[in-house]
Order: C-alpha cells, then structure tokens, then sequence
C-alpha cells in the first residue's frame, strides 16, 4: 500500500492531473466535501488525509484506480513518439521559453486573471502532449487575482486571499550550489532579488519568479503580490522581473531555448537582457540586435491602441538608470526601440513596439485581429499598404481534454479512445459523430445542464450564507426557490467573462419588455446565466455587473436571470458544459480572439456571438449564430441598437423555435444536427494541438534562416 500511496502523492506534484478525468475522479473520491472546499487542490487534499487513511482506503478499488492513473502518467511522461519526436526535433532538443505575465492552468493555481492567461494555460498543456521541450516563464503571486463578492447593491468588492507555497505543487529551484536559485536585476538604483519556484506541467515545466524574500527592500517584495496589481510604477517593476529576470533565470540553470516567445508584451524588456549579453560579449549594437530578433517571436493579443502598455520617458529614465549604465545601452537608444514614431524619442516608451522591433515574426490571435493588428502598426513600419505589415495570425483554440467535463468526456470515450481522435480532423469527427443516436446525444445535453443547475444552486447556497455576499440575493427565500427555479428543459444561455465594457455584457438588458417576453414565453421560456469580474479599477466594467444584478432581481426575472460571483476556471468549466448556447455580443473587432465559444462545442452547446474574434472565420450558417453579418458604426450607441436588435429577432425568430421544435419522438432534430455540425466543423480546428503545431511550423523552427 506504501507504494500505491506514494503513487497518489507523485499525481499531486504534476498538473498533468487536472486534464486527466480519472485523476481528478480520485481526488473527489478521497473526499468530495473537502475537494470542493480546498478548490479542487490535490496537494492540499491530502494535507487533510492522513496516511493513515490514505493506507486503509487503497486497499479497496481505489487503490486498483490510483496505479492504473500512475501508470498512465508514467507512460505519458515517457513517451518517445511524439509529434514533436517526429515533425520538429529541434525544439525536442532546445525548449521553447514562452513569456507570458499569468497562466490559467487550474482554478486551484491563482496565477492568472482572465483569457490570456488561460490561452497560455491551453498552450503549455498541449505543447506538453506533443512532445515539446517547453519552458513558461512567469511570476509567482503572492495574492493571485482577487476574490470577487457583491455588497446588497450588487457592486463588486474584491478580497485577496494568500496562496501558499506549501499547499501548491511548486517546489523551489536549487541552484548548482545546492543552495536556493536567487537571480537580480536592477530596477531604479536597486538591486532587486527574486528566487524561482518551478511547477511541472505534464512533460513542461512553468518557473515563477518571486521577489517575496528578506533580501529585498519591503515594497520590492510585494512587485509579485497581485496579478495586474497596482500603478504604473508597480507595472514596469513586473515587467522587468518577468522579462529581464526570466532570460537570467534561463542563463543560471543553463537552459538555451531554441526561440524566446513573447506572449503579448508585458514581457518585451527580455529582449534588453538579450541584447546586453551580446554587447557584454564585444557583438556591435546593430550586429546584436539581428540576433536578438532572429531569436524571439511575439504574439499580440490587442486590438484596441490604448490597451497596450505605454510608459513615460522620465518612468523609463528612473527605472533603467542603473541597468542601461551596466549593460551598455544609451538611453535614447532604449526610447528609439520602443518609441511609435520613430523620429521622435521623447514621447512614449511602447513594450508592443520593442516586441515588435526585436520579433523575427509577429502574429495576431485570429484572421481579424491580424488585419487589425496590421493596420494599427502600418506606420511603424513605413511601409504604404497594411498588407505589407509583417504581423501574421495563428487563431487561438482550446485544451479539448481540461475543458471536456467528466460526464462529456466518459461519453466520447464510448465512441472513440481518446478526444484527441475526435478533434484530429473533421472526417475523424463525422464517423465518430456517426456513431452516435440523436437520443444519445440529447440525453448527454440533459445530463449536463442538470449539473449546471444543481452546481448553480450550491453556488448560490454559498453565496447566500457565507460572509460578504449573505445578502446579495435577498428575495431567495425557500418560496421564492420553489416558485422560480431553474429548469433543465428550458433553453439556458451563459455569458461569461471579463467584464470590460467592449464585451457589452448588459446588451441583452436594451430592451426589458421584449426580454421579458423572451424569457417568460408560456410555451418556450429562457433563462441566461452571468458570470464574471470586472478590473478592480474599471467602475464601468462594474457597474455592468450592478445593472445585471438589479436586473436580475426584477419580478419578471428573479429565478431566471443569475449571477455567479467569483467567476474562476472552475465556475467556467461549470458553464460552458451546461449552457445550451454561449453568448458573446463585443463590440467588432474589439475581440482579438475570444476561446470561450469554442469550449462549448464538444458538450453539445452551440455558439451565439458578433462576427469578431476567431468567431467569422468557424462560422458556416449551420454550427451556431451569428449578431449581424459584421456591420459596424462610427457611432456607439447606433451599433448597441443595431447588435441588440439582431440579438433579439435571431433569438426570437430562429434559436428559440429551433429549440423547442420537436419531431414524434420529442427530439429536437434541426437543434442536433446543428450540435453536429458544431462538433464537426470547430472541435477539429479550434483546439491548442492545432494551434501549437501552427506556432511550431510557421514561427519556432525557423528553417527559413537555417
């Protein structure tokens, strides 16, 4: 039994777990009431088992479960034939070093705030499972992103709960000395420390920075306290941890990457640490910076000017004093690399534009967010056409398996060995589809929103008598709950994310009596669940929330609009399994990619978004909805009347019949044919296989330059 109890111990200690369906059926099992309550934290779990009986309960099947999973981890860690063995064995032998400011991994690992760092999460998953040598690099927050709760008046207040070293699967890099790895950079006239935690993700490994130490002066440890957190003084001191300290990380533990990646530019100043080191080794300036840029890629996630970071020249001149005077590097040559304008050194210091000037290649996050990525940077490169903007795209897509529930995924595997089958081509996925009986596939729909519903109501038994939020919902009395209860029969929509206002969460609200007529049909009623933050700065963003939440208490919708506060990967997963059909309604083309839609697909639920973001180009008329055909105009409240209008009538006039409509077996054929042609069309594109495969092909092999 010690060894199968040392088996369950090794699971913890990788995330490889938390996409693995009978991995996390173990933990749950161990304990159901306490998986929930440490977040679904393996590591913590067993901090609250004892051996003693972690022993006794592996002598039953669990045991038997726990080292078949063991093995199956094992098998994975060591597989030789991977597509990366196969199609790209240089970057098996030097990693890729992905740069990016958060990771979304898992709901119990607090480093990560909303879709970029969910995308890099979906990225170093399924660079581990094909086989890439591939290091993230990151920082290590103290604080994580906030805990979101709702006062009486539904605005969002934010709490900060600490996360722990102890209760997480990091452990600490140990230097060649075998004492702790502590690397330095300089920011102002300091030197400032940080030590390294290093996280195993399946066959890769994430490293984290942490200034959190003794060595550094108080308000130098709190630069890793909180994701996104503070001014702009707090800003460029992440930055420079993240960038520079990262390629000192690399250099200390010996690691040469194959390509530096730059996941949108909060980490750019890598490139200044590069750049020194071949000034320090005697390369001339315009030398070094060809090697600089042969060496890195960048991908942009932004479509919108004011969204990227900008600094001033005095912050630039205070922060890099000490480093440009040690590296070599004159500080008008540090503005020329980051100014927009390139005849003028005096303005703005842009991370985008030093991303850009030190990238071999740069690309947008879907086909849309080039074009406009293009457009927004034409005049730095001089050059008369936007098309000759060297920025391409590579369209995001998801982790299949960490978004695919249990219930979804012990479904497919009925059909086929692995979801890796199903989403390898649409022809894979149509004979697997074909395999499968409409009664079949609307029973899985049943099944899942069921689980919504029952995971909606704890959700909001929490909400109603835990600290903070016990009077958010006050009508939710036991009446109140009998009489207006959420119903697996009646379609259900979900809206779920980043409450920034281009996103429009509140354009279902326009018009309240026709949505009442929607929602409170007597034959084909609907009922839409919410959920998600707001920045702690943006009062707009938050103000969304309070007007749904209002909205949300009117007689007419009480019990049939929600709202889920403290949206996190775990509320996500939750959602986007249930819902029936995801909404998405941002203002085009503020949405660089959008993945949220794709998640949906292999459940069952079907996409409902403004043609923006990856959305034009899955979109075939038969596998979701569009909101218009991409009309847009100069003038804001024009579009919202425009955008709502087509909201409703495509609501009214085809999702809501197409529902309800039932053949003699009670089955509503036309909405399943579409679920298939979902399936068929989005699950085998959208998805990070493909996505990491098209970054390796066209951006980290560099055969060109060979």
């Amino acid at each position: 039994m010690r060894k199968t109890v040392s088996s369950c111990k090794e699971l913890t200690r990788n995330l490889w777990w938390s996409w693995d369906t009978e991995a996390k059926e173990i933990f749950k099992e161990l304990s159901p009431i306490l998986w929930e309550r440490v977040n679904h934290n393996p590591v913590e779990l067993l901090r609250h088992i004892s051996n003693e009986e972690l022993q006794s309960r592996c002598q039953c099947d669990l045991g038997k479960k726990i080292e078949r999973v063991a093995e199956r981890f094992r098998s994975y860690m060591n597989e030789p034939a991977t597509w990366a063995a196969a199609n790209a064995p240089e970057l098996v032998k030097n990693p890729v070093a992905y740069f990016c400011a958060e990771f979304g991994i898992h709901e119990s690992v607090r480093i990560y705030s909303g879709g970029l760092g969910v995308l890099a999460g979906d990225h170093i998953k399924s660079a581990s499972d094909l086989g890439i040598n591939f290091v993230g690099i990151t920082l290590f927050y103290k604080e994580g992103y906030f805990r979101q709760y709702l006062n009486h008046d539904g605005w969002q207040l934010e709490d900060y709960p600490l996360q722990y070293a102890e209760s997480l699967p990091i452990e600490k890099v140990i230097g060649p000395d075998g004492k702790d790895l502590i690397i330095s950079v300089n920011i102002a006239q300091s030197e400032v420390f940080a030590q390294a935690w290093s996280l195993k993700v399946g066959r890769a490994t994430l490293y984290l920075l942490d200034t959190n130490i003794p060595a550094n002066e108080s308000h130098y440890r709190d630069i890793c306290c909180r994701v996104y957190g503070g001014d702009q003084n707090m800003r460029i001191n992440q930055e420079i941890v993240l960038g520079i300290g990262g390629v000192k990380l690399l250099n200390a533990l010996g690691i040469d990457p194959a390509v530096y990646h730059m996941n949108e530019g909060h980490s750019a100043f890598l490139t200044l640490e590069l750049l020194a080191k071949e000034l320090e080794a005697g390369i001339p300036m315009e030398e070094a910076k060809k090697i600089i840029k042969n060496r890195c890629v960048f991908t942009t996630h932004t479509p919108v000017p004011a969204g990227h970071d900008r600094f001033s020249r005095d912050m630039m001149h205070y922060t890099f004093d000490r480093y440009l005077q040690q590296s070599g590097i004159e500080f008008d040559d540090l503005m020329l690399l980051g100014s927009e304008d390139r005849s003028n050194i005096y303005g703005l210091f842009t991370m985008t534009v030093l991303a850009l000037n030190f990238s071999r290649a740069a690309n947008g996050v879907s086909k849309l967010h080039g074009e406009v990525s293009r457009q927004m940077w034409q005049k730095l490169y001089g050059v008369s056409s936007a098309d000759e903007v060297p920025i391409g795209h590579i369209t995001n897509g998801i982790h299949s398996q960490s978004w695919a529930s249990g219930v979804t995924d012990h479904f497919w595997r009925k059909y086929t060995d692995n979801l890796d089958t199903l989403t390898a081509s649409r022809q894979a996925a149509e004979e697997v589809l074909a395999r499968i009986s409409d009664e079949e596939l609307w029973c899985l729909r049943y099944r899942l929103k069921r689980n919504l519903i029952d995971f909606i109501y704890r959700y909001l038994g929490n909400q109603l008598f835990h600290q903070h939020t016990h009077s958010m919902y006050p009508e939710y009395d036991s009446s109140r709950l009998a009489k207006n209860t959420l119903s697996p029969d009646v379609l259900t929509i979900g809206f779920a994310r980043r409450f920034a206002t281009y996103k429009r969460a509140p354009l279902v609200f326009r018009d309240l009596d026709r949505l009442n007529r929607i929602i409170n049909h007597p034959t084909m009623p609907v009922q839409i669940v919410f959920a998600g933050k707001a920045h702690p700065h943006d009062d707009a963003g938050k103000d969304y929330i309070r007007q749904i939440v209002e909205h949300s208490r009117r007689p007419q919708f009480s019990g049939k609009v929600i709202f889920l506060e403290n949206y996190n990967l775990g509320v996500a997963k939750r959602m986007v399994s249930g819902v029936d059909v995801w909404l998405n309604n941002p203002v085009r083309p503020m949405e660089a990619s959008g993945t949220s839609g794709e998640k949906t697909v292999l459940h069952g639920g079907l996409n409902f978004s403004v043609l923006d973001g990856w959305w034009p180009e899955a979109f075939n008329g038969e596998n979701g909805w569009s909101i218009g055909h991409g009309e847009t105009f100069d003038d804001y409240q024009e579009q919202d009347r425009f955008d709502a209008e087509k909201l409703y009538s495509t609501l009214e006039n085809q999702i809501i019949p197409t529902y309800y409509e039932h053949d003699e077996n009670n089955l509503p054929v036309k909405w399943l044919k579409k679920i298939r042609n979902a399936i068929a069309t989005i699950a085998p594109e959208y998805n990070t296989h493909r996505m990491v495969r098209d970054y390796a092909e066209k951006y980290y092999l560099n055969r060109n330059n060979d």
